[in-house]
């Protein structure tokens, strides 16, 4: 059946290339995962505003490991992209920024994020979602982000609303956390015409 739209990215547009490095303002770069960030990923999930706000723990290095090959084939699957947020001189972790649900026929995705609780309190988290932000509106090409967090979570309204995230409504009993069901503000960004 013939499609009425042609899609706004041509499947093939993520795989393709090699996952952009990113610099960030402060000594930040956002780069692709590596297995060698094992280690960093089990001690951010050992954080109880970690476990509390998305769902789950990394019990060893070795299911790190998965979670990290799972990130990279999603970009090559061109479902998700994900980058750690690193110091510069370090290459040390201080967080994730991920796209998530990625839909190339109308260049939508999801935003989502997490700082490591060494990095908290300095902005880098809005540094790195304006950064990744910044580059999927523009050189990567989509038209929409998407960033759902649960009401309960102000810190997380922060940043979205830093970012350019405009609130557009509230999702009832979207989420179930382990304290019970959520509602969830949906902000988005949307490529400047």
């Amino acid at each position: 059946m013939p499609a009425l739209v042609a899609p706004l990215m041509r499947p093939g547009c993520l795989a393709e290339a090699p996952q952009p490095a990113l610099p960030v303002e402060g000594s930040l770069l956002l780069r692709p995962w590596l297995q060698t960030d094992a280690a960093a990923v089990v001690r951010v999930f050992e954080d109880p505003e970690i476990q509390r706000w998305h769902l789950k723990r990394a019990d060893s290095e070795g299911e790190a490991r998965r979670w990290i090959t799972q990130w990279q084939q999603g970009r090559r699957d061109e479902v998700a992209a994900h980058w750690a947020v690193v110091d510069v001189d370090s290459d040390g972790v201080l967080g994730r920024v991920s796209l998530q649900s990625v839909i190339l026929m109308g260049g939508q995705a999801e935003i989502s994020y997490w700082t490591a609780p060494w990095a908290r309190g300095g902005g880098v988290c809005s540094r790195a979602v304006t950064a990744v932000s910044d580059w999927a509106l523009g050189e990567a090409g989509f038209h929409r982000l998407e960033l759902g967090h649960s009401a309960f979570d102000p810190a997380s309204c922060r940043v979205a609303l830093k970012t350019g995230f405009v609130q557009e409504g509230i999702r009832r009993n979207a989420l179930r956390h382990a304290d019970g069901w959520h509602d969830m503000h949906l902000h988005a960004r949307v490529r400047a015409s």
